[in-house]
């Protein structure tokens, strides 16, 4: 049954894409200093402006996810070290670690995020539309299913992807992440389930200091040195990821967009433009038209210098919006 159900597709000439956010992405912020900023989703909307591309692209307010749904990948301990530390004060800060920090919006800009991703789960695999880019905050693939980490509160892509599966039926789902850090958290949640797919590639060493694993028909993780262009990344998808992609037909693809490979994001060490995103997006979007009846639910992870990012979200929007 989920198979036949994972086959429909509704054709279409030009392809519906729907960008899910909500103003309470914008009211997590953990400081001036702060690079991962509520500037980070105004650098988007700047970009989209610039490029007329504003007006082509259904917007759709993200509700709050359901702590149920949350459980699904997190334990009551990592929702509770969120939902219980929260300032109760407007400009107060709780630390979770050195660098992720709760204010008093935190907790609904998480449940946003992660009701961000789950709503465009849900309206892709009902058709209602044919992919999804969510414009969200905080990211989420460092937190792991006990705890927060690396700016990551939920992990977004992780409760979509278990939303397919158990709330959806989805036998197979994969999760493709070109964010310059690995998505540990991600990593980590499915470990040992043979139902998805995890294909990234990561600079390494670089945060979060994981040590790279054994690549498996489920686990893709490639590591990369500081410095790598659009050359590197390009062979490791063509190499690495597109079989393991193709051999394991996923009914859904999720992507953790992060854009802090750019060579401009002096937060990473790497070499992509905006080009090399678009690229690394067609070759996901041929994968999910031909096992996933085209279905994908982009979320945004990483990218920090704000033009960049703008620039490159705006290249991976047009591509999958059919736009370029």
């Amino acid at each position: 049954m989920a198979e036949q159900q994972a086959g429909k597709n509704h054709k279409r000439t030009i392809m519906s894409t729907a960008i899910y956010s909500h103003p309470d992405c914008l009211k997590h912020d953990m400081g001036d200093w702060h690079p991962e900023s509520p500037s980070r989703l105004q650098a988007i909307e700047d970009q989209l402006i610039l490029a007329r591309l504003d007006g082509l692209f259904e917007r759709r307010l993200a509700p709050l996810a359901e702590v149920p749904a949350i459980l699904r990948n997190h334990t009551e301990g990592a929702l509770a070290l969120v939902r219980d530390h929260v300032p109760t004060t407007p400009g107060e800060t709780y630390p979770l670690d050195a660098d992720t920090l709760l204010c008093h919006a935190s907790y609904d800009a998480a449940l946003r995020a992660a009701g961000a991703a789950l709503a465009a789960t849900d309206a892709v695999i009902a058709g209602d539309i044919d992919n999804a880019f969510c414009s969200i905050r905080p990211p989420g693939h460092h937190a792991t299913p006990k705890e927060p980490m690396g700016f990551c509160l939920f992990n977004n892509v992780a409760i979509a992807a278990r939303h397919a599966m158990e709330a959806h039926g989805l036998e197979r789902v994969a999760i493709v992440d070109f964010d310059v850090h690995h998505g540990n958290g991600t990593a980590e949640s499915f470990r040992d389930d043979p139902r998805v797919l995890m294909a990234s590639f990561y600079q390494h060493p670089f945060y979060p200091n994981t040590d790279p694993e054994p690549i498996t028909a489920t686990n893709v993780n490639v590591p990369v040195p500081a410095r790598s262009g659009g050359d590197v990344v390009r062979q490791v998808v063509q190499e690495y990821w597109l079989p393991a992609l193709h051999a394991h037909r996923p009914q859904m693809i999720f992507i953790s967009a992060g854009f802090d490979a750019h060579r401009d994001d002096d937060m990473g060490g790497m070499a992509l433009v905006e080009a090399d995103y678009a690229w690394i997006t067609r070759q996901i979007m041929a994968v999910a038209r031909e096992h996933a009846g085209g279905r994908i639910v982009s979320c945004l992870e990483g990218g920090y210098e704000l033009s960049a990012l703008g620039r490159s979200v705006v290249a991976h929007l047009k591509v999958l919006a059919e736009l370029d």
